[in-house]
C-alpha cells in the first residue's frame, strides 16, 4: 500500500485501501467501524491472527500503524463463530449479541434521575466490581478467542454488572438462566477455561465474571 502513515490507525489505514480500491474501480473491503474511540465495539478485525490485533487491551480502531514496520505482511480476518454470521468481508452479523441482552440484561425497576440514583447507598467495593464488568463494550473478540466460540466472558460481564448493584435485584432470579438459555439457542459453545478470551479483550474483563454468571446460574436452579 502507499500513503500509509505511521500516525494513522488500523482503522484509517483501511480507509485509504478503499479509496485506492475505488480509484481502481474495485469494490471497497466492508469493515465494521462506528466510534473509532475503543467505545462502542463496532470494530472487529481478527488481525494477524488475534482479535483486535497483538496490542493487549486496545481494540482494532486504537491499534496505530507505528506498531507495523514498512513492508510488513498484515493479515486481516472477520471474527469466526456459529454466532457471528460473516455478512460481507470483514464485516460480521453480531446481533446474537443483542438477543442475549434484551433476554435478561437490562433493569426494568424506575430508577429514576441520575440523583434519585445517587440516592440508593451502594458499597463502594460493589460499586467498583459492577463498573468493571460494565466496561465491556459488547465487541465479540472473546468469542473471536476462544476455541469454543463461547460467549461466556460477554454474557457473564453483562450478569454481573447488574448483580453488584441493587437495581437489579428484580430480575435477578431469573437473569441468568434467560442470559444463557439465549447464548446457548444462538449456538456460541461452553466455557472450558483455557482464558484466551480475558488476554484479547479490549478492556481486560476478567474470567471472574464467568464464575460469577455460574454461581449466579446455580441459585436459579436451587431458588
Amino acid at each position: 500500500m502507499k500513503d500509509v502513515s505511521p500516525h494513522m490507525s488500523f482503522l484509517e489505514m483501511l480507509d485509504v485501501l478503499n479509496e485506492q480500491i475505488i480509484k481502481d474501480g474495485g469494490d471497497p473491503v466492508e469493515f465494521d467501524n462506528d466510534c473509532r474511540e475503543g467505545i462502542c465495539g463496532m470494530c472487529s478485525l481478527v488481525i494477524d491472527g488475534i482479535p483486535h490485533g497483538p496490542q493487549q487491551r486496545t481494540a482494532s480502531c486504537q491499534l496505530h500503524m507505528r506498531h507495523y514496520k514498512d513492508g510488513d505482511t498484515i493479515t486481516i480476518e472477520p471474527f469466526r463463530a456459529k454466532g457471528f454470521p460473516v455478512i460481507k468481508d470483514l464485516a460480521v452479523d453480531r446481533g446474537a449479541f443483542d438477543r442475549i441482552v434484551a433476554a435478561g440484561g437490562y433493569v426494568s425497576v424506575n430508577t429514576g434521575n441520575a440523583p434519585d440514583g445517587n440516592a440508593i447507598p451502594i458499597a463502594k467495593e460493589m460499586a467498583d466490581k459492577a463498573m468493571d464488568s460494565s466496561e465491556c463494550i459488547g465487541c465479540g473478540a472473546c468469542v473471536a478467542a476462544c476455541p469454543n466460540a463461547s460467549a461466556a466472558l460477554f454474557v457473564g460481564a453483562k450478569i454481573s454488572q447488574y448483580t453488584y448493584l441493587p437495581q437489579g435485584a428484580p430480575e435477578r432470579t431469573r437473569r441468568a438462566e434467560r442470559m444463557i438459555a439465549q447464548m446457548d439457542a444462538e449456538g456460541f459453545g461452553n466455557c472450558s477455561n483455557h482464558g484466551e478470551c480475558e488476554a484479547v479483550c479490549p478492556k481486560g474483563i476478567s474470567i471472574v465474571n464467568i464464575a460469577r454468571m455460574r454461581r449466579e446460574f446455580v441459585k436459579t436452579i436451587f431458588s
